[in-house]
């Protein structure tokens, strides 16, 4: 119930943008379901995207995203990425996908993907305890 008094409180400006970011997550995830990451990455990384974010659009990003990755079912670190790398692409600003293994979890293998634009973080926490493996750039 929480969730909808704060969806209540938003502006019709942060509505169409959360709205658009529901579309898109929902898109890549149902996208990553039938396809295979290098076919949806191909997608997304056709837009030609080379400037710099803002600070302020990163933000906003990450916010959508993450808001409307909590009402699509399995919508995963690289969903998320993936989403968030499109949306910043469709404003022209570059941003890669980087992604890691968890190191020490002896058998058992643990990937993460993070958005990154810059030196920046957009999406996926932290990567202290993760080893890195590759980089997918816009």
């Amino acid at each position: 119930m929480r969730n909808w008094s704060r969806l209540r409180s938003l502006s019709g400006r942060e509505m169409l943008f959360l709205a658009r970011c529901l579309t898109v997550v929902s898109a890549v995830r149902l996208a990553l379901s039938l396809s295979s990451y290098n076919r949806v990455r191909g997608l997304v990384t056709r837009l030609d995207a080379r400037r710099d974010a803002s600070i302020a659009d990163l933000r906003r990003v990450a916010w959508g995203v993450a808001a409307a990755a909590r009402f699509v079912p399995g919508a995963s670190c690289l969903t998320q990425a993936l989403a968030g790398q499109y949306l910043l692409a469709r404003q022209g600003s570059a941003s890669k996908i980087s992604i890691g293994i968890e190191r020490g979890t002896g058998s058992e293998l643990k990937a993460h993907a993070w958005l990154m634009s810059g030196n920046h973080i957009v999406l996926g926490g932290s990567v202290n305890g993760f080893a890195h493996l590759v980089d997918h750039g816009s």
